[in-house]
C-alpha cells in the first residue's frame, strides 16, 4: 500500500471559517404588510430566524404579492429575477 493512504490525514481545514447564513423564502416574505422595511431584526421577531447566524440570505423560492423593502446580506439570482418588476427593493 502505499505511503500516502498509510499515513493520517491533518492538516489545515476551511470548516472553523465558513459563514452561515439564514435561509429565508421568498413566499415567507409574504407575511409582511405592503412597503414593510423587512430587516434581520424583524425577521427575529417574528420567529423567521432563530439560532446564530452572520447573516440573511433571500431565496427566490416562491413569489411575493407586494412591494417590499428588504435588507438582506446576500440574495440569490433567482430572488433577483423576480424582483425586476421593480417592486421590490433590495439593500445590502
Amino acid at each position: 500500500m502505499p505511503l500516502i493512504r498509510r499515513l493520517p490525514k491533518r492538516g489545515f481545514n476551511n470548516a472553523a471559517f465558513h459563514k452561515r447564513y439564514a435561509i429565508v423564502n421568498l413566499d415567507d416574505l409574504n407575511a409582511f404588510k405592503a412597503g414593510t422595511a423587512v430587516n434581520e431584526e424583524l425577521l427575529r421577531e417574528s420567529k423567521l430566524v432563530r439560532g446564530d447566524f452572520v447573516g440573511i440570505k433571500i431565496l427566490g423560492d416562491g413569489e411575493l404579492k407586494h412591494g417590499l423593502k428588504v435588507e438582506a446580506d446576500k440574495v440569490s439570482a433567482s430572488a433577483r429575477e423576480k424582483s425586476k418588476s421593480g417592486r421590490h427593493d433590495y439593500a445590502a
